[in-house]
């Protein structure tokens, strides 16, 4: 039992010996260092900004900007389109008309993530391309339930002037027809 107790100290003493000579004579990684947020212009106060526009989904006919990409083998059984999976590149409009300004694109992918309800795992990027944030993008990852009469999406990051941008989204169906869904989209965010 005493050489037991002996060999297991000792190897506890070893590997723990090992342990701390590892971590102290580790070298530093050359791709990370701490830099401080002022260069990055994060000393400055933070805005919120609230930013309304329209989102025009259409899924089919000439001007078609979304389009089925994949899809599971029971999907078509499936009264929520379960599986589905959807890539998009839809105008985003000052107001619901679809021959009102286009501020900028929603881009990305919508999938069937649900059996119970029609629910949307929405993936995607507001990218402006009109006024003040012409360049800049807001990223969105978030649960859509489209039969809900508004649904809370979060701002999860973003770029150009929305660097560092944290804030949520609220989407209100406007219109809908076989082809095309309006969708009204109020955001808000914290940014730089």
């Amino acid at each position: 039992m005493a050489k037991l107790f002996f060999s297991n100290s000792f190897l506890l003493s070893l590997i723990s010996f090992l342990f701390i000579t590892t971590i102290t004579t580790a070298k530093p990684h050359s791709f990370i260092k701490t830099i401080s947020p002022t260069t990055l212009g994060l000393h400055k106060p933070q805005k919120l900004s609230h930013i309304r526009f329209y989102f025009h989904d259409i899924i089919g006919g000439k001007n078609q900007t979304a389009v089925r990409v994949a899809s599971s083998p029971t999907t078509e059984k499936s009264p929520t389109g379960f599986g589905s999976v959807v890539m998009m590149d839809d105008p985003l409009t000052a107001r619901p008309e679809s021959n009102s300004e286009v501020v900028g694109r929603a881009q990305g992918i919508y999938a069937s993530a649900s059996q119970s309800e029609v629910g949307f795992l929405m993936v995607l990027n507001f990218a402006f391309t009109q006024g003040k944030y012409n360049g800049s993008n807001l990223s969105i990852l978030g649960r859509n339930t489209i039969e809900s009469a508004v649904r809370e999406m979060p701002v999860v990051g973003g770029s150009g002037l929305f660097r560092f941008a944290r804030g949520y989204a609220q989407a209100s169906t406007h219109s809908i027809n076989a082809l095309e869904a309006i969708v009204e989209y109020n955001v808000y965010v914290f940014h730089y």
